[in-house]
């Protein structure tokens, strides 16, 4: 067990043991304020998901909405640490036609990415409930978020859209097409009953993720077609 003997013959919990109960509480939150609401959710809800002592909340995070709060940073730090590689490569290694092409390989290559997560993988089933209830009643959470993912990836998707189009980066349409090309991958996730019952499918794996990338990847080359062929 991750606990030491005090020389008063109590247990004190090691900072492993500490880790782990913090890592559970935010997981069985993350989980129950998606479902249910953060004001549907009680800390004695939590604690018994977590299989951690009710104290432990205010221990770890000061109380439920230091919880909600951590929530947010741990929906951060695991789109930043999945998107991370696929967004800082290199946009453009050139100039002109080859550049360009470049650009869309690194494109191609996030939505694989994309997909592989938030389609495929159930742990992005919290997140996004999670989410969705905090668009639409917006906290401290949401702006956490905004500020760590959706601002920052959404400018550097903007940034490789115009490398692959000629586009202002911060252009209007610019900004609504890549919401746009966000939008066709999230709905696989948000829409996922649906999709299954359609498609008769069991279930998304990396067979089916690889066939919705297939089709999300066309329609976006689509898209930048006829924005080459409406400036040209």
């Amino acid at each position: 067990m991750n606990e030491r003997q005090t020389s008063s013959g109590s247990r004190e919990v090691t900072s492993s043991q500490a880790e782990q109960t913090r890592t559970a509480l935010i997981r069985a939150a993350l989980n129950l304020f998606g479902q249910k609401g953060f004001d549907g959710t009680s800390t004695r809800d939590i604690a018994a998901a977590a299989n951690a002592n009710i104290g432990s909340i205010a221990y770890h995070f000061g109380g439920k909405e230091g919880l909600r709060l951590a929530c947010a940073g741990f929906i951060v730090e695991t789109i930043q640490r999945i998107a991370g590689p696929a967004m800082a490569a290199a946009a453009v290694p050139g100039e002109g036609e080859r550049g360009e092409a470049a650009a869309m390989a690194q494109i191609d290559a996030i939505l694989q990415r994309m997909v592989g997560f938030i389609v495929a993988e159930p742990q992005a089933g919290e997140i996004v409930q999670f989410v969705l209830r905090e668009l639409s009643h917006p906290t401290a959470a949401l702006d956490a978020i905004y500020a760590g993912v959706f601002e920052p990836v959404h400018r550097r998707l903007c940034a490789i859209w115009a490398a692959a189009t000629g586009e202002e980066a911060e252009a209007e349409e610019t900004r609504l097409r890549v919401f746009a090309i966000i939008g066709q991958v999230v709905y696989f996730r948000i829409g996922r009953e649906a999709v299954l019952r359609r498609m008769g499918w069991s279930s998304i794996g990396l067979t089916e993720a690889a066939r919705i990338t297939g089709v999300i990847t066309e329609n976006v080359h689509a898209i930048r077609g006829a924005v080459k062929g409406r400036s040209s």
